[in-house]
């Protein structure tokens, strides 16, 4: 039993003799002191007390997010004292601004967008092609008018491969996201095929299908370069535009498809020609946005 107790007492020494080679730190120790925690206790950890201190000093040395030389950018690993000692991670000032910046963001749902459409900004759009000032009035106008509680209609932008014209849609509603503005956009062929892999999943495909349809702001991407279904069609996209045509909420649509061509896209499909069908479509685009042509150069090159 002796033994053991000298034993223990000697791990004892070993852990405070390498905690007071951190405590050599005056300005660590002061950050150490204000956890109000035993050095005792505190001596047993140590290793991740190095940890922390090294970035501590990370974080007091940096200049930028981008410096960042911590192992989760924009968080250092931090002691804290709840009822005892624990490591969490804390958020750096850089994070911090660029979080509160951009949480106006998480109004905006998108899906299969990528990142540089889903931070879209209007003060980055670009004005030098006239062929794109009419649709860029527009949507400023729109902004407005939507702010000031006007009933205004969506645009249909059709055009060609890469002139931007889901960006500036996307530029309008992160605007309007800052007033707490809650919008979607959704890359139609992708999106169909997710409702469609989620089929047997009732609560997952009514949560997805129910939150398209019923958004304030809903952009529908790069419609007509799906392969049209009488499902994606008639039990999918008739409903969506019928539904957000009886409640007045506003409905945008990119398209490299002029609405002649997108009318004979819906109108072929597997169990042969459905015009009627088509029309339908056509028509309630026709309440919901004004056609509009882009033609400007492709911007992805």
């Amino acid at each position: 039993m002796k033994n053991v107790s000298l034993s223990m007492k000697k791990i004892k020494n070993n852990l405070m003799s390498e905690f007071n080679k951190i405590l050599n730190d005056e300005e660590f120790k002061e950050y150490i002191d204000k956890l109000q925690i035993p050095y005792e206790e505190l001596s047993k950890y140590t290793s991740i007390l190095e940890e922390c201190k090294q970035e501590y000093y990370n974080c007091k040395n940096c200049k930028s997010l981008l410096e960042c030389s911590n192992k989760i950018e924009g968080y250092s690993y931090m002691p804290i004292n709840e009822k005892g000692i624990k490591f969490c991670y804390k958020t750096c000032k850089y994070k911090k601004k660029l979080d509160d910046s951009t949480k106006y963001l998480k109004n905006v749902y998108s899906f299969n967008i990528p990142s540089s459409i889903k931070e879209a900004n209007m003060k980055d759009i670009y004005k030098t092609d006239k062929n794109r000032i009419e649709i860029i009035k527009y949507l400023i106008n729109f902004i407005d008018e939507y702010l000031d509680h006007k009933e205004t209609k969506g645009l249909f932008i059709y055009g060609n491969f890469g002139c931007g014209k889901t960006y500036l849609v996307s530029a309008m509603f992160n605007e309007l996201a800052k007033h707490n503005i809650k919008s979607s956009i959704i890359f139609w062929p992708e999106y169909l095929r997710m409702l469609k892999a989620s089929f047997g999943n009732n609560q997952e495909f009514d949560n997805n299908y129910e939150r398209i349809k019923k958004t304030p702001l809903l952009l529908i991407d790069d419609l007509g370069a799906e392969n049209t279904t009488p499902w994606g069609r008639d039990e999918i996209l008739c409903p969506i535009l019928q539904y957000r045509m009886e409640n007045n909420l506003p409905t945008f649509i990119t398209s490299n498809l002029n609405i002649e061509a997108l009318e004979s896209h819906f109108s072929i499909s597997k169990d042969g020609v459905s015009d009627i069908k088509a029309r339908r479509i056509i028509e309630r685009i026709n309440q919901l946005t004004y056609f509009k042509e882009m033609i400007s150069k492709n911007l992805r090159k």
